[in-house]
């Protein structure tokens, strides 16, 4: 039997320089293998510090890097997971205050909204504002819009591969 394999991305966004350590030892547990990511200085929070790294392994990985990273709840950071056979493609994010977003996306990395969840919005929604409201919390927007200023602070930086142990 051939073991299924997929990959993506973590994405810390904002940790304090004396947890750098601490989330290098979680993605190690998560993964099974070493971790050492290039730290840089986050110029969106000063004192705060980002780092990349995209991991190899089996679907439900990204749920898992997501769970290891909660642990501290003034860390923002992303992890996405490429579709793989029988799975769909996740975004998680994780932004202080509004806890863990959560969707499903697209092979170009869209967030994907279902028909039911149309469906239920529009049944629910008592107008045309309560309508793009509900859209916005479906898309994750609040989560976007605080994590925004921290992504482009990050374009242009390398990347690290991580592989999970088999």
């Amino acid at each position: 039997m051939q073991r299924r394999s997929t990959q993506g991305v973590v994405f810390v966004h904002a940790c304090p320089k004396a947890l750098c350590q601490h989330v290098e030892w979680a993605l190690e547990r998560v993964v099974g293998a070493p971790v050492s990511l290039s730290w840089d200085e986050q110029p969106a929070a000063h004192g705060a510090y980002r780092a990349e790294v995209a991991w190899t392994g089996s679907p439900g990985t990204g749920a898992r890097l997501v769970a290891a990273l909660r642990q501290w709840p003034m860390l923002r950071f992303e992890v996405t997971e490429e579709a793989s056979h029988g799975n769909d493609g996740e975004r998680m994010s994780y932004v202080p205050g509004h806890g863990v977003f959560r969707a499903p996306t697209s092979a170009n990395g869209d967030i994907m909204i279902s028909e039911q969840q149309l469906r239920h919005l529009a049944a629910t929604a008592s107008s045309s504002e309560a309508f793009r409201h509900g859209v916005d919390e479906l898309l994750g927007a609040a989560w976007d819009a605080d994590l925004e200023i921290y992504r482009h602070a990050g374009d242009g930086s390398p990347v690290t591969w991580l592989h999970q142990v088999v």
